[in-house]
């Protein structure tokens, strides 16, 4: 069950880094060419939040089971086991709160630009702190094992 947790982990972080990265470029674009919000933008905006809260529920689920996160005070002392046990976490939460909170107040807004300048103010943000986790990680971008 980890290995399956793990690879399916691995994946959805790929689909939602290109939904983030799709997210972000049509948000641009339609707040740089002041463009209307259009049923494809929410979709995909969706989708993102879709995937996002996915990964964080399998994450949840391997921050409890895997053998790499270790619930000891000696865990801080040693850089590999901190980063596993608080940094990633910290990071990838922020980043998830950041997605959801522009998800959400975009939906609050009326004028289609509002709602792409939001998207991609938060949406950036977010994309700017996962790439740091998992340049963080020491392990790779391709790497899927944790």
């Amino acid at each position: 069950m980890y290995s399956f947790l793990v690879v399916a982990h691995s994946l959805v972080r790929y689909f939602l880094l290109i939904a983030l990265i799709l997210v972000i470029i049509r948000s641009l674009m339609g707040w740089m060419n002041k463009s209307a919000y259009s049923k494809l933008d929410d979709k995909l905006s969706l989708g993102l939040f879709m995937l996002t809260h996915t990964q964080l529920l399998l994450g949840i689920i391997l921050y409890f089971i895997s053998p790499i996160v270790i619930f000891s005070g000696a865990s801080m002392k040693d850089p590999i086991a901190r980063y596993w046990l608080v940094e990633h976490n910290t990071g990838m939460i922020i980043a998830i709160v950041l997605i959801t909170m522009g998800r959400i107040t975009m939906k609050k807004l009326t004028d289609g630009v509002a709602k792409h300048k939001r998207l991609f103010i938060f949406n950036a943000i977010a994309l700017v702190i996962i790439l740091a986790m998992i340049a963080q990680s020491q392990r790779g971008f391709f790497g899927v094992t944790y």
